[in-house]
């Protein structure tokens, strides 16, 4: 089973430090789960803007842990300029909340 993320990027960008990978999940595990979190409420409360502004904030650490969802997080930032309905991006947003939350629950698994 796959854990939704890979290291090989934390890897190269570490140059091999254990701790500095360490610090870098860490990192993530802090800081993505609220953001992803406001991100979800910014379009539940139909506000694309703010959805915007926290798709376009994940979206490094995203590609950082290899986490397949650079199509989605785009189309959630086109959405704040689309004027579509929030009931059009909602799917797209539970693929990305889904697939977030798989690899935050296999690096918690892997790092503590």
């Amino acid at each position: 089973m796959s854990k939704g993320y890979s290291l090989d990027s934390v890897k190269e960008l570490s140059g091999g430090d254990n701790e500095f990978i360490v610090v870098l999940v860490q990192t993530f595990l802090e800081e993505i789960p609220p953001d992803l979190d406001n991100m979800a409420e910014a379009v539940n409360n139909d506000n694309p803007q703010t959805a915007y502004q926290y798709a376009h904030k994940m979206k490094p650490n995203l590609q950082l842990f290899d986490i397949d969802l650079l199509k989605e997080i785009k189309q959630i930032e086109s959405w704040s300029k689309s004027g579509k309905s929030k009931e059009e991006i909602l799917p797209i947003l539970n693929h990305i909340v889904a697939t977030v939350n798989k690899a935050i629950e296999s690096l918690k698994a892997d790092f503590q």
